[in-house]
């Protein structure tokens, strides 16, 4: 196995796992590419606009963060309801034995039921997610500080983050156990691996990409454990600066507060995990390391067949003009023939 830190070239192009599929992002196009029950691999194109080309200030350093994750969480929706629709048309077709009108009719009403459907479960996650990680771990510190007659208030932002991040990794560690869930996080890995692959300038083979590991330092999972390390930071600062905000009769207005900062937080975390994908030494490895240490949850070991739908999904968004290419400090921005000899 080769040492992936000692990559000389980076990609912009990221990716997705979907259900029983791969989603790649890269810098003209996204590619949606799923295993269907036959054996077969379907792929998709999808348009994708971003406003970052048209308002230029959408694209300046902290506010490009969560313009980026809007975009992100917009996109890898719709490429979720491409392979949902997939899967659910293929398991019609195998349950109703026929295809023609009625077959049609079925696969647009599943259709529009699953979307609708994802709705509801998006708008439910995230009253579930603002109940779990603003109002819950507050919640929680201020029963525990008012029985020492709050001699632990200074300590709220820290107990808060250290909540936050446990609730997080259990979560995650608990729909691991679930299959569907176990074998998106195969795909997952079958993505970073393709990706490492690419970035090694080695041709895009099953038996090629089977080689690396699974853990990318630039991943999503890393992202969302840098939001919550960094939001441990930007609330302790807080509390310092306004120490009456962490009194237990403030518990609402600190909630709206963390809520109203999320933006700020993840501009500061999409900064850092951009840094760490331009320069690699001690310090960036070192940020990358949370989300490495999760990617042992996030990622699993994929199989042949999950590598191949990676590999279809990478070739249809590189560009071929090397305009994927990330310049490195002090490697300057290198051509696959110049990674190749040193690979």
């Amino acid at each position: 196995m080769q040492n992936e830190s000692s990559a000389c070239r980076r990609t912009s192009i990221g990716g997705q796992a979907l259900i029983e599929g791969i989603m790649m992002r890269g810098p003209k196009k996204t590619s949606v590419c799923c295993r269907l029950p036959d054996g077969s691999i379907s792929t998709d194109i999808i348009e994708d606009k971003k406003i970052r080309d048209k308002v230029k200030i959408l694209g300046w350093p902290l506010i490009r963060g969560i313009v980026n994750l809007i975009e992100s969480l917009k996109l890898g929706y719709k490429a979720l309801m491409i392979s949902a629709d997939k899967s659910m048309s293929e398991e019609m077709g195998k349950n109703d034995g026929k295809d023609g009108k009625d077959g049609e009719n079925k696969g647009e009403v599943s259709s529009a039921f699953v979307s609708v459907l994802t709705v509801i479960a998006a708008i439910i996650g995230v009253a579930i997610a603002v109940v779990l990680f603003m109002y819950l771990p507050s919640f929680l510190f201020d029963l525990i500080n008012e029985h020492t007659n709050l001699a632990l208030t200074g300590f709220k932002t820290v107990f808060e983050g250290v909540l936050k991040i446990g609730i997080f990794v259990g979560y995650i560690a608990l729909i691991t156990m679930m299959k569907d869930i176990k074998r998106m996080f195969m795909y997952h890995g079958a993505e970073h691996k393709t990706i490492f692959c690419y970035e090694h300038g080695e041709e895009l083979t099953v038996e090629n990409v089977r080689k690396y590991r699974r853990f990318h330092p630039r991943c999503g999972t890393s992202f969302l454990i840098l939001m919550l390390l960094v939001g441990i930071i930007v609330s302790s600062v807080l509390g310092l600066l306004f120490d009456e905000l962490l009194m237990p009769r403030m518990r609402i207005f600190w909630v709206i507060i963390k809520i109203l900062l999320v933006p700020l937080i993840c501009g500061f975390g999409y900064e850092l995990i951009k840094i760490c994908g331009k320069y690699d030494n001690r310090l960036t490895r070192i940020i990358s390391a949370p989300g490495m240490w999760m990617q042992r949850l996030t990622t699993k070991e994929p199989d042949d067949s999950m590598i191949e739908v990676a590999i279809q999904a990478l070739k249809e968004v590189l560009p071929g003009d090397n305009s994927d290419m990330i310049e490195i400090a002090g490697h300057g921005r290198l051509k696959t023939n110049d990674l190749a000899a040193n690979s």
